[in-house]
């Protein structure tokens, strides 16, 4: 049986490979700041001659979804870290184009293979 930080390696891997199909370009994995840590920060395109937007994305992994799921773990209080962490990155890296904050939330079979993933876009508003 896989520990919490295996699972959540797992997830990771499989979010990032998913976004990358649709389009995302991962620049940053687990960064740290002094709230917690990003998951992940991703660029994507927006389109010809736009900047593009900079997505934080929050990776919740679960195996199975009988105690709840990955969204269920998704409260106010890791909402307002994920934003500052993501208002931290911004200003450390200047940033000043468009961004947002997803979750790509995945649920495993005990095997270990995907049996549900979901994205949600922009969560915070």
């Amino acid at each position: 049986m896989a520990n919490h930080n295996e699972v959540g390696k797992i997830g990771e891997d499989l979010a990032c490979q998913y976004l990358e199909k649709e389009g995302y370009k991962v620049i940053e994995q687990n960064y740290r700041t002094k709230y917690a840590e990003i998951d992940l920060v991703c660029e994507k395109s927006a389109g010809f001659l736009k900047k593009p937007c900079l997505v934080f994305v929050e990776v919740r992994t679960k195996v199975g979804e009988q105690w709840g799921s990955p969204e269920d773990t998704i409260n106010k209080a890791k909402l307002w870290k994920v934003l500052q962490n993501a208002k931290t990155y911004t200003a450390f890296n200047r940033w000043n184009g468009p961004c947002q904050i997803d979750a790509v939330c995945i649920v495993l079979k005990p095997n270990f293979s995907v049996s549900r993933l979901t994205h949600h876009k922009n969560i915070v508003s």
